[in-house]
């Protein structure tokens, strides 16, 4: 008897010591794993900061940059805006067509702020593509697009396409007169691809005409593009940094360099005050003023309105759509316009470092052509199509597309001959 209680005693205390053994292991491993989590986490914060510090405080800008090279910032703080107020509406809108029109009016009449929100998010649109236009224009006249560039061009150009594509999916929303025969004609353009169009219009609407599927398509791709636009986005900033911003005189190693916080800092906050002036007053003392008055009437697939246009920044594509009179010219020409902005990189190689369109003669004038032809395709694309608003249409798509396939690539090899010319006599010159 006295054995056997031995015994227990002798398991009891192996128990008992190998328990106090994984409890002091375990200490023993949990703070050390404590120790290093907590170096990881500051770790990670430091290099959170750090990141911070390189891409927003000590990024090295160039003195001599001017007010519009902030365009991009105030492109990023509206997509920003889009978001957030696109999140909070979609908490209020019925992807219905039975619905639809009414949640937004529900929206604007009975959501506290809804009116507001809504007036931010339609005008943000319009807000997003004037600086758009603004942003790619600028890089057209100093040529950003140049080496080592590309990449940077090549990226927001895609990111143009994307959001054109996100508009013309958040416009159909509302379901509206102009937002059901917008989809309606611009899906229809689908068609126009031999073969397999009818079936791919088919795919897309869900059924045999534009219906209810089609709206929550569009709603879902809608929500969907402006996520992948977040990512390419910051994506566009990752390579800017990574290559540098250039300034009006080009890239050249005596250019001074100065940390962005804060001289450029306030220098982009002033611009954003300014921006935000001018947006909230459309948004309060003129938030239709973008708009279209027959998207106030609920969508009809009975009544046609007498005029089918889409909102203002796809004015000149739908121009040169209409220029064409067949559907598949039209189609590639009005997709072909956006796609061959990629290929500027490759097309016009000048080799001439500075970047200031002063220094380049007559591409002032080519530019100003250039800009003249774009308001004019805008304007020809809100009128009705007749004999003098087809040719003059056709006249000005032509050029367009001259500018990028012809004028811009033998632009640059003009001036390529000439500074070989001016060098090769100043070589001439020091010889003798």
């Amino acid at each position: 008897m006295l054995t056997y209680i031995n015994k227990n005693k002798l398991n009891t205390n192996k128990i008992l010591n190998n328990r106090q053994q994984q409890i002091c292991n375990f200490s023993t491993s949990w703070s050390v794993t404590t120790i290093e989590g907590r170096k990881n986490r500051l770790g990670f914060q430091s290099s959170l900061l750090n990141v911070v510090k390189n891409h927003l405080g000590y990024y090295p800008t160039p003195n001599n940059i001017y007010y519009v090279w902030g365009l991009g910032s105030l492109l990023g703080i509206m997509l920003v805006i889009q978001v957030l107020t696109g999140v909070l509406l979609a908490m209020h809108y019925a992807a219905n067509i039975e619905l639809a029109f009414e949640s937004v009016e529900r929206i604007m009449r009975e959501v506290p702020t809804g009116w507001f929100l809504r007036y931010m998010h339609a005008n943000g649109s319009s807000m997003i593509f004037i600086l758009i236009f603004s942003h790619m224009a600028r890089g057209l006249y100093y040529q950003s697009f140049r080496a080592p560039k590309q990449w940077i061009w090549s990226s927001g150009v895609i990111i143009f396409i994307l959001m054109a594509g996100i508009a013309f999916l958040g416009y159909t929303l509302p379901w509206g007169q102009m937002s059901f025969w917008g989809a309606t004609v611009i899906t229809n353009i689908v068609t126009a691809i031999p073969v397999i169009g009818n079936h791919i219009v088919i795919w897309v609407w869900g059924g045999f005409s534009v219906n209810n599927n089609t709206l929550n398509r569009f709603f879902s791709l809608h929500y969907f593009l402006s996520i992948i636009v977040l990512g390419l986005s910051l994506l566009h900033l990752i390579l800017l940094h990574e290559v540098g911003s250039t300034s009006p005189n080009g890239r050249k190693p005596d250019v001074d360099y100065t940390k962005f916080f804060p001289y450029f800092y306030l220098k982009d906050l002033s611009t954003l005050l300014v921006f935000l002036l001018f947006y909230l007053t459309v948004v309060f003392y003129a938030p239709n003023v973008f708009g279209h008055p027959d998207n106030y009437i609920r969508a009809s697939a009975l009544v046609t309105p007498a005029h089918i246009v889409p909102e203002w920044y796809f004015l000149p594509f739908y121009a040169m759509l209409k220029s064409f009179p067949s559907k598949l010219g039209g189609a590639i020409c009005m997709v072909g316009s956006m796609l061959i902005l990629l290929t500027l990189p490759w097309t016009t190689e000048n080799g001439l470092e500075i970047a200031e369109p002063n220094y380049r003669p007559g591409y002032n004038l080519l530019f100003i052509l250039f800009i003249l032809d774009m308001l004019l395709l805008g304007w020809l694309g809100g009128k009705a199509v007749t004999e003098n608003t087809l040719g003059l249409s056709q006249f000005c798509t032509a050029f367009y597309l001259a500018y990028f396939i012809v004028i811009l690539p033998a632009y640059s090899q003009f001036i390529k001959l000439n500074n070989l010319y001016i060098l090769n006599l100043e070589n001439n010159l020091l010889k003798k």
